[in-house]
């Protein structure tokens, strides 16, 4: 049994990756116990390893600290690829208000991070890793230990700091979304006929009334308004139709449109009288409306589509189809001649049966090609990342110069990298569970490592007054910015519950709080404004806590 004692005891390469691999199966399995329906998940990784720390056990410190880097960079650059494709479109139309209500969450937060420290007299680096607790983002600890280091100051409180605050980070999002439920139960309410967002893709119909367009063609009537929409069926005496640019609308034509349901008051006015069917249920069966046509997805897969302009491949003037719709991470974007495919995209295509298979020749949909992640670009930009992060920025009022780090350059490349890599014919995509395996991995990775770092003085640090103080303020840091902001969106916008609880949730980085919120709410409405937020709130919150330590 000696051997097996020496191979836990002895710092070698073979036992820290035991020792990390053992960390992160502990920490996982124990990440999916559920105490009053909320789970820290993988985060329990973090705690197990301050456990073993406090226990004794070590590992090599050139090992952990590659090991702990890694891990980071992985993490990072892979949440980066996956939010990349919608990051940019998530700042368009309702999207700015909720990425605005976000950033006022994170400023408060940031605001309270310097008061606390000038009146409480913590030092800043402890109040960045209570910030990084409170709002459970640990890739912005790693930013901010990244600078210390840069800067050699010591930045060992940090993390000790960031595990005090966590677990109430997570309850706190959690309560203040009870709180929230409770008090405006009479206004939060939704504030669109069908619950989603107004700024998501919306199915009508309307009856053309207006003279003004009648015996007009398509692309005239197009001209008219600056809103935009899709026509995707045109019903005229019992028979159906693809309409194409120069198809002219007649009286009492009747039009199946796909637009925002922010539009619906100005189409009304554009085309007549809308028509009162509910066209957004999940349970129509578009095929058994006419039998002429078909609706089929239709996913891109061919990498000589990746990059192209919607418009370019002229699919509506060659095979007589309507593309309705396109579902890119997570997000419904309208179709429209600008709009550039990327592998991965899924496309609903209306039109007959022969002519959508054609179009599904042309666009690919072969699944098992996005069963192969691209791991080539996955490399690149990670070497990409890494030089991006390394690159020495001359800030007035600093000493020396810095750098974006191990966590600032990776995400900004991969945020970069999925949504223009497709401009370059680069194929950046990568499936769910691809993306979700490279982030899990290298966040248990990075986890176990940080706790491991931490844990030889945690327990003693908690139950010392000290560690009382951080607690509290990491609680205030949780709830204060999310009760105002949660004010502020109910009261002067009048938005929804599930939206609300959405844009808290991913300003916060707080999935465990969005999978309360999805219950209550029985909808996707808060998984939508989630993302909307998540990829500006996640890369805000690992900048500024760079740019907090730079004032250190």
């Amino acid at each position: 049994m000696d051997w097996l004692i020496d191979l836990f005891s002895q710092q070698t390469v073979i036992q820290a990756v035991i020792v990390i691999c053992l960390l992160s199966a502990v920490g996982v399995a124990l990440g999916q116990i559920k105490i009053f329906g909320v789970s820290l998940g993988v985060t329990f990784v973090f705690f197990a390893g301050i456990l073993a720390r406090h226990a004794g056990l070590k590992i090599d410190p050139v090992m952990l600290g590659y090991a702990e880097t890694f891990g980071l960079v992985l993490f990072v650059y892979a949440l980066g690829l996956q939010v990349g494709p919608g990051f940019f479109s998530s700042l368009r139309k309702g999207g700015i208000r909720l990425n605005m209500l976000a950033l006022g969450v994170v400023l408060i937060g940031t605001l309270m991070t310097l008061l606390f420290h000038y009146f409480c007299g913590v030092s800043l680096p402890d109040m960045v890793g209570i910030l990084s607790g409170a709002v459970t983002n640990t890739p912005a600890l790693g930013a901010a230990q990244q600078t210390l280091r840069q800067a050699a100051v010591g930045e060992e409180g940090m993390a000790m700091a960031c595990a005090v605050a966590y677990p109430l980070g997570v309850v706190g999002v959690i309560l203040a979304l009870v709180l929230l439920r409770g008090l405006y139960r009479g206004e939060a309410v939704q504030t669109t006929r069908s619950g989603r967002p107004a700024y998501k893709t919306y199915i009508t119909s309307f009856e053309v009334r207006n003279p003004g367009i009648f015996n007009r063609t398509v692309q005239e009537i197009a001209a008219l308004s600056s809103k935009k929409f899709v026509i995707s069926r045109l019903w005229r005496n019992g028979k159906v139709t693809i309409p194409t640019s120069d198809t002219v609308v007649l009286e009492n034509d009747h039009l199946l449109i796909i637009s925002s349901e922010a539009d619906v008051g100005a189409l009304t006015m554009l085309f007549g009288e809308q028509e009162n069917i509910d066209w957004n249920k999940d349970n129509i069966d578009w095929n058994a409306i006419d039998n002429q046509l078909i609706s089929a997805r239709i996913l891109v897969t061919r990498p000589e589509v990746n990059g192209k302009k919607l418009g370019t491949l002229r699919l509506r003037n060659h095979y007589g189809i309507n593309i309705t719709r396109v579902y890119r991470a997570g997000m419904e974007l309208m179709p429209s001649s600008e709009l550039m495919l990327q592998v991965g995209d899924r496309l609903t295509i209306v039109g007959e049966a022969a002519s959508v298979s054609n179009v599904e020749k042309v666009l690919g949909n072969k699944v098992t090609r996005l069963k192969e992640p691209n791991l080539v670009a996955v490399f690149i930009g990670i070497v990409l990342g890494l030089i991006l992060g390394s690159i020495p920025l001359s800030i007035p009022g600093v000493q020396f110069p810095v750098c974006l780090g191990i966590a600032g350059g990776p995400i900004i490349m991969g945020i970069l990298m999925g949504a223009f890599g497709p401009r370059w014919h680069m194929v950046t995509y990568t499936t769910q569970s691809a993306n979700l395996m490279l982030r899990g991995l290298g966040l248990s990775i990075y986890l176990s490592c940080l706790g491991l770092d931490a844990g030889e003085h945690f327990f003693e640090t908690v139950f010392r007054p000290e560690g009382a103080v951080w607690l509290l303020l990491g609680f205030c840091i949780t709830m204060v910015p999310v009760l105002i902001m949660a004010f502020v969106s109910v009261r002067f916008f009048k938005l929804d519950y599930g939206t609300v609880a959405g844009m808290l949730c991913g300003s916060m980085s707080n999935p465990m709080a969005l999978g309360y919120a999805n219950t209550v709410t029985g909808t996707d409405v808060s998984s939508v404004s989630y993302a909307t937020v998540y990829p500006l709130t996640m890369f805000l919150r690992v900048i500024i806590a760079q740019l907090l330590m730079l004032f250190l």
